[in-house]
């Protein structure tokens, strides 16, 4: 019986933890989305419903967090983590943005072929359809997730609370006791704390 609470605790704070992370990607991805779908909405003076785009940057901020979850959870993108953060941001935002592009393009052909479409007639023409304008949306893309991934590795290497803690929380003068805490030395890079 005792076992059966612990193992039911566990699974709660399992399910807590992959809920926050889910909020947090999808937070931010909906963000990004949106701002994309407004520069589009303006530069193309008003030619479509921007409700019905932003309804469009939910769905896609809800599939690709959990396209990304499902992604760490596989462990992709570790490969570099034992390097300096820059690569580990670099390479994970790289990363993420090859598999961003190829999801939407999964999603485009399924949606085609449910409509009675042919696989190739259904095959989006991302940035236009070259390999130039390929390139630059996944610049583009790549771009929007530097942010996001060097917030998640400092957060790994600090400790989730400690960046929390530092980014919504602490004063200015209570930082040195907050990387103290850590263990960082004033700002040096600690241990591991764990995936964020």
């Amino acid at each position: 019986m005792e076992q059966d609470k612990s193992r039911l605790h566990r699974l709660a704070e399992k399910g807590i933890e992959e809920f926050h992370r889910f909020t947090v990607m999808f937070l931010y991805l909906w963000l990004v989305f949106a701002l994309f779908l407004l520069n589009e909405y303006v530069a193309l003076g008003h030619q479509h419903g921007h409700l019905v785009l932003q309804g469009f940057a939910v769905i896609n901020a809800a599939v690709l967090g959990k396209v990304m979850l499902i992604a760490e959870d596989l462990k992709l993108g570790r490969r570099f983590e034992h390097l300096p953060l820059f690569w580990s941001v670099l390479y994970k935002s790289c990363l993420f943005a090859v598999v961003f592009i190829l999801f939407h393009i999964v999603e485009r052909m399924a949606v085609g072929l449910l409509s009675g479409a042919t696989a190739r007639a259904s095959i989006p023409k991302i940035g236009g359809g070259s390999w130039d304008g390929i390139a630059a949306v996944w610049a583009a893309i790549t771009v929007s997730l530097l942010p996001f991934f060097a917030l998640r590795e400092i957060s790994r290497v600090l400790g989730k609370d400690v960046l929390w803690n530092l980014m919504f929380r602490q004063s200015a003068k209570d930082r040195p006791r907050a990387f103290a805490a850590a263990g960082t030395g004033g700002g040096a890079a600690g241990g591991d704390a764990g995936p964020a």
